[in-house]
């Protein structure tokens, strides 16, 4: 959906870029709040008015993401399609270079040559456009701050959206209700399609939020990772194709180095999640073999409630029911040291039997798929 928005907003024309995006703001302000009120998502409201920190960075994050889309929307109605899109190929290299700079974060060698491949393909594109291509730096560097924002505020897609344009909405408003009083406003001077068309840009900006919300949850998170660079390839292709915006060798040879550079960060990033399963899956027979020597082994409270599925007896122990049919995760053994794995063996454990997953904060912990084990690695270094 992403990658077909630049369709869109020349359909708004003669509308500026300003005034469209001042109804954008608007719009999906009741759009949001509408779905909102059908899902009864209202808990995180008070939550968050009683945080003066994060209403302060939802305010920033309203701010710098206003600047990246008039940005974009302007770029599309004056015909720079292909640069706006290379802004979005560019932002994962982008958001590397923020956490080095910002947070201090380590990267590994193939990521720092993704990152100077990236940079060469700048200067390349600089020489082919006759400038610095600021437009695709611009759309880049403000959404990879937006999204160094959002993991810091920490809330949902829908009611991110509702708190930032909650932000937006009542500049956005003053600017409509000035731009009519004034005389330039084209919201009601071009029929009731450009009404319709205005008022949805609310949905156009709501909806694919939406659905990759709902498939956040259901995808797994490499396949997403790799998917975020479909809306900027169609944008691209867009570009060339449909508003056929041109393309000299330096620009072709500038985008051909960004997707190199993307595909050494993807293969680096596959690489390295396939080395993550690899090193639970070791942890988890350790930690296996560790609890069958001992001859004792103790049932640990699992972090997803009733994983035991296991046929054997549980042990008997502090917390555990031996009256309880096995099966339902009822054992606790209690603390263990920090950054220490924790592991309960109810069956035989065989690699098979296990499959991996990535917890919160980037832990991996192993789910039982099979009957023969019940195996849970319920903790990593932090």
């Amino acid at each position: 959906m992403w990658g077909l928005v630049p369709l869109f907003w020349p359909l708004l024309k003669p509308a500026g870029a300003v005034e469209i995006l001042a109804h954008r703001m608007v719009w999906s302000l009741g759009f949001v709040l509408l779905a909102l009120l059908v899902a009864r998502r209202w808990a995180w409201i008070p939550e968050l008015l009683r945080q003066p920190r994060k209403l302060a960075l939802m305010a920033l994050a309203a701010a710098v993401i206003t600047v990246n889309w008039g940005l974009y929307i302007w770029a599309v109605n004056n015909d720079q399609v292909v640069e706006a899109s290379l802004g979005y190929f560019i932002n994962p290299l982008v958001t590397i270079a923020m956490g080095v700079l910002l947070l201090g974060e380590r990267l590994r060698p193939a990521q720092w040559a993704a990152v100077g491949i990236g940079f060469t393909a700048v200067l390349v594109l600089a020489v082919g456009y006759g400038r610095p291509p600021w437009i695709s730096l611009v759309l880049a560097f403000s959404f990879a701050t937006y999204g160094l924002i959002k993991k810091k505020v920490n809330l949902g897609g829908l009611e991110s959206l509702a708190a930032e344009t909650a932000v937006q909405f009542l500049p956005a408003l003053a600017y409509l209700l000035w731009l009519g009083a004034t005389g330039p406003s084209t919201f009601t001077g071009h029929g009731p399609a450009h009404v319709a068309l205005l008022a949805a840009t609310g949905v156009v900006t709501a909806v694919p939020l939406v659905f990759f919300g709902a498939a956040a949850i259901r995808v797994p998170l490499s396949t997403l990772g790799l998917l975020q660079y479909l809306a900027p390839t169609i944008q691209f292709v867009l570009g060339v194709l449909y508003f056929r915006e041109a393309m000299p060798t330096e620009r072709w040879a500038g985008f051909t180095l960004v997707w190199t550079a993307l595909m050494v960060l993807t293969w680096d990033a596959l690489r390295a999640a396939r080395r993550g399963r690899t090193a639970a899956l070791a942890a988890a027979a350790a930690a296996a073999a560790g609890t069958r020597q001992s001859g004792a082994p103790r049932a640990l409270r699992s972090r997803r409630a009733g994983l035991l599925g296991g046929t054997g007896p549980l042990p008997r122990g502090r917390g555990s029911d031996p009256r309880r049919a096995p099966g339902r995760g009822t054992g606790n053994s209690g603390r263990t040291p920090e950054g220490r794995a924790r592991a309960r063996v109810i069956a035989p454990y065989t690699p098979e039997a296990v499959r991996i997953h990535s917890g919160a904060g980037g832990c991996p912990y192993v789910e039982p798929t099979g009957p023969d084990c019940a195996l849970d690695l319920l903790s990593c270094p932090r």
